[in-house]
């Protein structure tokens, strides 16, 4: 059943589809996709080409434009567009501590969860694809872990894409998750120095709120425990093109004069509250490791052990050496599982996720060696959430992609700059740049 309507310039049609949860099971239990088609309000009637959109994540699901927001807009110029929640996120059978208990006890809920990967999502476009376009290929947009799933595509069904563009999300083909994170902690530190050169007051404001929270128990509104590691993680926001400016709004404002003495505001603890929980998201932290498992090697919480091999992020030796506290981001901890009340209910299936050691590849080197679709990438020149070197190494190992290398925008590059980024990728798919 579909059903359609119409905002500012473009028409929207919602679509649900039923595909097999294990696709090597056809004839087995069965999850509900659900899908949003936006195609121009002056092209609605017209044969055009199908673009689908991947989201970053993993477990976000795609993004709720309002008419022909960001790069929707340049989109709708060329392509039908289908921006599908991924299994698991939005309407598509979401996986929450609501919902994951009806599959039975932590045992089940993981098993469950093996099914949630790239090649899955994969399999699910191919599974709709002849539904939305009558077989013919459709051009592949992934931003992130979209491109994650993109790479992904390029090698189990490359048939299905006319095209693939990829921005800030050209993954490791090999890297086990203590490689990924070996490389990122480096360049989070680096996001940090150029905050704090930015802004060096903010120094001070983060070691103030870090001793605060080394002194203090502190419980956010809803049940979230603020310690001094998931304030650390509120380096998330640095990734981002405007996520500097952001996090030093934050700071600013962060104390307030009461009976008792200073503490944490009230505004500044329901921001903080807003930007670390996984209720609306916790797919990513379920199952953020496991889109590195590729072997037989569990992925053991390996942002949590890697983190033990850079001393210089622990807040407690920070503020006694009077170092600056160094930011997180991009990483998924055990701990997570025991302050958000959103996966406390969760942290048993996500034990039995990081020990799992029977991971499946997700790319297939030779058949990318042989590529044959026009394939285009933004990379970011430092972004702290994919590491550039990866990414250019699978570049080449990619037969004709292309890449647009640029240190203009940040790991965000297509929400920020929109509609340029898009349109400059799809020339190069084209040869045109």
């Amino acid at each position: 059943m579909t059903s359609s309507y119409r905002q500012p310039g473009v028409v929207l049609t919602d679509h649900r589809f039923t595909v097999p949860l294990d696709h090597a099971r056809p004839g087995g239990e069965t999850i509900e996709l659900y899908a949003r088609e936006a195609v121009a309000g002056d092209k609605a009637g017209q044969d055009l080409p199908w673009l689908l959109y991947l989201q970053g994540g993993p477990g976000f699901g795609a993004n709720r434009f309002v008419g022909r927001q960001a790069w929707l807009d340049r989109a709708l110029k060329d392509y039908r567009v289908l921006l599908l929640d991924q299994r698991g996120t939005g309407g598509s059978t979401p996986a929450t501590r609501q919902t994951l208990p009806l599959r039975g006890g932590p045992a089940e809920q993981a098993e469950y969860l093996t099914h949630f990967r790239a090649d899955s999502i994969v399999r699910d476009c191919e599974a709709i694809r002849p539904r939305m376009t009558g077989g013919a290929p459709w051009t592949v947009l992934g931003q992130s872990f979209g491109g994650f799933c993109t790479v992904s595509y390029l090698s189990l069904a490359p048939e299905g894409l006319n095209t693939a563009v990829i921005t800030g999300g050209l993954p490791s083909l090999d890297a086990h998750a203590d490689d990924v994170y070996r490389a990122a902690y480096p360049r989070i530190e680096r996001k940090v120095a150029a905050h704090y050169a930015r802004y060096p007051q903010d120094v001070e404001r983060a070691r103030r709120i870090a001793d605060h929270l080394l002194t203090h128990d502190v419980v956010l509104p809803g049940g979230h425990r603020l310690t001094v590691e998931a304030f650390q993680s509120l380096g998330l926001m640095l990734g981002a093109s405007d996520g500097s400016h952001r996090l030093h709004f934050l700071l600013e404002d962060a104390f307030v004069r009461a009976p008792g003495g200073p503490e944490l505001s009230d505004a500044f603890q329901e921001q903080v509250r807003g930007l670390l929980s996984y209720a609306g998201h916790p797919l990513y932290a379920l199952v953020h490791e496991t889109i590195y498992g590729q072997d037989a090697r569990p992925t053991a919480w390996a942002a949590e052990r890697v983190r033990a091999e850079f001393p210089q992020f622990d807040a407690a030796k920070a503020i006694a050496g009077d170092a600056p506290v160094l930011f997180t981001g991009e990483t998924v901890h055990p701990w997570m599982f025991a302050t958000d009340p959103a996966l406390r209910p969760l942290r048993e299936t996500a034990e039995l996720l990081a020990a799992r050691t029977d991971w499946q590849p997700l790319y297939d080197p030779a058949r990318l060696a042989a590529n044959e679709v026009p394939v285009a990438a933004a990379v970011y020149h430092d972004d702290m959430y994919v590491d550039t070197a990866h990414s250019l190494r699978t570049a080449r190992a990619v037969r004709g992609l292309r890449t647009w290398v640029t240190d203009e925008y940040e790991h965000d590059g297509l929400r920020a700059g929109a509609p340029r980024v898009l349109d400059r990728l799809l020339a190069l798919t084209r040869d045109e740049a």
